[in-house]
């Protein structure tokens, strides 16, 4: 077996800081530097120089085109690929590539989602290099990642407002640290995203049409066997699922994305892969690259990925978790308690911050992570609640309380763990368990939503997240700055935000039914759909609140509304499609031809004696034709709203409809379909059930 150099493989094919300290003179370098670390504008020299050692660089690792890699407001990202060459007086090409190529594109916007934005017959759009984020190399092409905006200059994709929100809370960060007499350059948030998926067996996905057309099973009863023996989670790796993982980490790593860690989740055929931390913008291109990859590498070994949150009823779906956090340039993490963190002021406004943005703007965060995919997995006992909720631990709780009541907090000591075998090592116990049923947990020296779904851009969350933290600390700026004594208004202000924020902390069980009724008595919002958080985008504090921090105008904030709806209710009625398709195509007969065959051998069976009962034929018989006239009643009543979704031409009004009608209706017809499956013969029944594809792959 070929020896692998992680080290050299690491980042080969990323033009990184390393790759530009060696090949870029060092005042091109030196300049660069500034636009990446200080936002100071990119000269045209230094842009031109830059780009023809990207592309000497390309060339000699293979690549032939350059694309302007973008991410779109459709959840997936986009390319357009142009050569290198360009045409020499001698009848051949040369290879060219200027800083202008670089730093500009000009792809066809008229085919993306806007919002009401530009009409469609608009096309011009362009791309704007981010220098933040490397450019690297993929299937032969120099990418480049970049922003995408309309050619009035609306932001058009999700990496836009990210990089805004990211200014945003740089600027009011430092404006706190000053005050503490911390010295900054900057401040950024870090994040890594936690991915969890699936993997089933290919021969078996082309065999299912739902999850073709739709990323999810529409039908399927469970088998036998689930989740319920624990057996799946943390157990051992199968063989060709292993080598999958080990083909997926090698091209990652090329790629220059941290993956750390790969496990096997709680659900049959489930898995997870978790990154080390890196700045949020490049967080975020390095998790769509993930995911890109994690699909391609999938079919080289007969596999298919599924990123869908809720792929199969009955077992866990798939999230995804966002670790969060705020550094300065120099290292410190501003959420990072010091050695006590009762006499940590600054940890603790910082903590005051996220704990005031969470309560202040649950809304937002809860429509950040809003489809039609996660409204089937929020709220199961799997996912965190929609009821967005922090969790703090026992000792930070403490911490807080002792604060609110201007009272001494005594302070908790370190447990030793005693293990009673003596050739294992002693180790502390940490002061705080972790809860897995909160949306919103602090971890040490980050916060973990947990609230996204497996194929959501993780743009989204911090977008909202990194808005509502920048107004916190906003406030807490404009309150300490003209403060005649610092550390008494620090402490009241401190003492205050936790009065006036508390009912956002909840420590409990996330998953009980109590919670519900306590959350609903705290008056915290309770949003279970994506028609239901959605318009919540468009409440008054919300737009203000965006626009103030310049992460979107106006009319970004409604295009996006109207966007994310569209997109729900485009996704509802192709499943709605799908299932009718599925039904008439292939379950009713498969179903009818079963019953002949019951009733053949009925007719075969009396033949032979008067005698014979056939109790089970006919019992089964009775059944089945009672299921089909429910089927062929639930599928001609879907087939009815469908035509009716159509006719709705207002987003806010359709996504109602789907949410109140649509879906129940597929519930009901699900529900039919999957009994009779339970009914009919294996033989007869025409696609792969659960127990095939959860158990394909070993």
């Amino acid at each position: 077996m070929e020896k692998i150099n992680i080290p050299e493989m690491f980042g080969s094919l990323v033009f990184n800081d390393k790759v530009m300290r060696a090949r870029l003179a060092d005042d091109i370098y030196a300049s660069l530097k500034k636009t990446i670390d200080e936002n100071v504008r990119l000269e045209d020299t230094v842009a031109d120089a830059v780009a023809e050692e990207m592309k000497n660089w390309a060339i000699e690792n293979g690549a032939t085109h350059f694309t302007h890699w973008f991410q779109p407001l459709t959840g997936v990202t986009a390319e357009k690929h142009d050569s290198f060459i360009t045409p020499s007086p001698d009848g051949g090409v040369i290879m060219e590539f200027s800083g202008k190529e670089l730093i500009k594109g000009e792809p066809d916007a008229s085919s993306f989602p806007s919002g009401g934005l530009r009409a469609t017959f608009e096309a011009r759009g362009y791309t704007a290099w981010d220098p933040t984020s490397f450019a690297f190399i993929k299937d032969h092409t120099l990418c480049i990642p970049t922003a995408f905006c309309s050619y009035s200059g609306e932001a058009l994709d999700k990496k836009t407002p990210l990089l805004r929100s990211m200014q945003a809370i740089n600027r009011e960060a430092k404006r706190i640290l000053k005050l503490f007499g911390t010295d900054a350059s900057y401040v950024k948030t870090s994040v890594g995203a936690e991915q969890e998926y699936f993997l089933v067996d290919q021969e078996m996905w082309n065999r299912r049409p739902d999850l073709k057309y739709t990323g999810r099973t529409l039908f399927g009863a469970m088998p036998p066997k689930g989740q319920e023996m624990d057996d799946h989670y943390f157990g051992v790796i199968k063989p060709r699922v292993s080598e999958f993982m080990e083909d997926l980490n090698q091209e990652l790593w090329k790629l220059g994305i941290l993956a750390k860690t790969e496990h096997n989740e709680v659900a049959p055929a489930q898995h997870e892969l978790a990154p080390i931390f890196t700045t949020t913008n490049v967080a975020t291109d390095s998790n769509q690259l993930t995911m890109e990859i994690m699909k391609k590498v999938a079919k080289r070994h007969g596999l298919v990925c599924l990123l869908h949150e809720k792929p199969f009823a009955g077992v866990n779906g798939s999230g995804k978790h966002n670790n969060w956090s705020i550094t300065t340039d120099t290292g410190i993490n501003l959420l990072s308690p010091g050695e006590t963190p009762y006499e940590n002021a600054q940890f603790l406004l910082f903590l005051c911050a996220v704990i005031q943005a969470v309560d202040d703007y649950q809304d937002l965060l809860r429509l950040s992570v809003a489809t039609a995919g996660n409204d089937h997995r929020l709220g199961g006992d799997e996912a965190p609640p929609a009821i967005i909720s922090i969790f703090l631990g026992e000792e930070l709780t403490e911490i807080l309380e002792a604060i609110k009541n201007d009272v001494p907090y005594k302070g908790k000591e370190e447990v030793n763990i005693k293990l009673g075998v003596h050739a294992l090592p002693r180790f502390f116990r940490d002061t705080t368990d972790r809860n897995r049923t909160s949306p919103f947990a602090f971890t040490g020296n980050k916060f973990e939503f947990r609230s996204l779904g497996s194929a959501n851009s993780i743009a989204c969350c911090n977008i909202m997240l990194n808005a509502a933290v920048a107004e916190s600390l906003h406030q807490y700026a404009d309150e300490l700055e003209g403060a005649e004594n610092f550390e008494n208004a620090l402490h009241e202000l401190i003492k205050r935000v936790i009065k006036e924020h508390e009912r956002i902390l909840f420590d409990g069980n996330g998953y009980g039914e109590e919670w519900v009724k306590e959350a609903e008595r705290r008056g915290l919002s309770n949003l279970k759909t994506t028609a239901d958080a959605m318009p919540k985008l468009l409440d008054e504090k919300n737009v203000q609140m965006l626009i103030r921090h310049k992460v979107f105008t106006e009319a970004e904030v409604h295009s996006r509304c109207e966007i994310m709806l569209e997109n729900y209710v485009k996704t509802v009625n192709i499943e709605g499609l799908t299932m009718v398709d599925m039904v008439r195509k292939n379950y009713l007969p498969a179903i009818e031809r079963y019953l002949y065959r019951l009733s053949q051998t009925v007719v075969l069976m009396r033949q032979v004696s008067e005698n014979v009962k056939c109790k089970y034929e006919v019992s089964t018989m009775e059944r089945l034709s009672e299921l089909t006239d429910y089927i062929m009643d639930s599928v001609m009543e879907l087939e009815e709203k469908l035509v009716v979704l159509k006719s709705i031409d207002d987003v806010f009004k359709s996504s109602a409809y789907v949410r109140d009608e649509m879906l129940p209706s597929m519930d009901k017809l699900r529900k039919y379909v999957d009994e009779a499956e339970m009914l009919t013969s294996q033989r007869d029944w025409p696609f792969p059930s659960y127990g095939q594809l959860l158990f394909s792959v070993n």
